[in-house]
């Protein structure tokens, strides 16, 4: 059989090995692409495709479309998109197909949409929230404060391990997107409740069976993303916050009020983990409005309002 013959699933497995492999992406950025391809490929299948060589533009300009017709966001079928793409240049890569048809393929435009943050009386009614004198509640204060103090990823956040957080130099190191590592510095706030947790709240609650982990559930095994996220919306609540509140907002409000203090935009890219600054530079929209407030509150010449007669 030739190799353009050869049915997705094949394709597909060895596209995902090729890019966990040599590529270094992260295992959830290849599991979201295994997901992806898996429903193109079926949707492609369904409509008389028998392998990735029987799939021309026609046919994935359908396959996006149809995602729109189903109410998928823009976001979602941008993902998508790109997930084909790359799979088919790894195709032409390796010499399966000698065509490429996701040339010029133009994935739907994003619509600018400024990111979800919270004010700095709601981060610090939201961090008085858990009870620092359980163990379940001193775990979840220093979570929230290395969330809001370094701006990591909630799945960077439960992939820490004990040996990545340095407290004498506050600092923790962990390993983000494309699988690059990098040093974040953390605040003498976090820096207290990561100590008074390892110190006295850790040895309670996992017992002993908590392995290298850094935050852990009440069984010694890592906390997972969803807990993370579960745990956040609770102490949400009690705050009464009524925004839709998850982890992510939380790295949003990190960025935002950084540069509301001046903080470098680059040296703000560099914490996030960007790898481009223009993604960074969605912050400066919404800081942009904030001096705006300020400026209008404070210039001598906004504050005249000339009555006419």
């Amino acid at each position: 059989m030739s190799r353009s013959r050869v049915p997705f699933a094949a394709h597909i497995e060895a596209f995902l090995a090729y890019a966990l492999a040599e590529q270094g992406l992260a295992r959830a950025s290849v599991d979201a692409y295994r997901c992806d391809l898996v429903e193109f490929a079926a949707f492609v299948t369904s409509h008389g495709a028998k392998s990735p060589a029987d799939v021309d533009r026609a046919g994935l300009t359908v396959y996006l479309l149809t995602l729109r017709r189903h109410g998928r966001s823009a976001a979602t079928i941008k993902r998508r998109a790109a997930a084909i793409r790359a799979f088919y240049r790894f195709l032409l890569r390796e010499e399966v197909l000698r065509h490429d048809p996701t040339l010029d393929l133009a994935p739907p435009k994003l619509p600018k949409q400024l990111p979800n943050v919270l004010r700095i009386d709601e981060v610090g009614l939201l961090l008085s929230m858990p009870d620092p004198t359980t163990p379940a509640g001193s775990r979840d204060l220093a979570m929230l404060e290395l969330l809001y103090a370094s701006g990591l990823r909630v799945s960077e956040l439960v992939n820490l391990d004990l040996g990545d957080v340095d407290l004498a130099h506050e600092v923790v190191r962990t390993i983000g997107k494309g699988n690059k590592e990098r040093i974040v510095p953390v605040g003498s706030k976090a820096v207290r409740a990561l100590r008074g947790y390892l110190l006295y709240a850790r040895p309670p609650l996992t017992r002993g069976r908590g392995g290298q982990a850094l935050f852990t559930n009440r069984r010694g095994g890592r906390l997972t993303r969803q807990a993370c996220w579960k745990l956040i919306k609770i102490y949400a609540r009690r705050a009464g916050i009524g925004k839709p509140l998850t982890p992510h907002v939380l790295r949003h409000s990190f960025a935002t009020h950084l540069l509301e203090r001046g903080a470098d935009l680059r040296a703000v890219q560099e914490m996030l983990g960007h790898a481009s600054i223009s993604t960074t530079q969605v912050y400066t929209h919404v800081t942009r409005d904030h001096l705006r407030r300020v400026y209008r509150q404070a210039h001598p010449r906004e504050g005249l309002r000339v009555k006419r007669s």
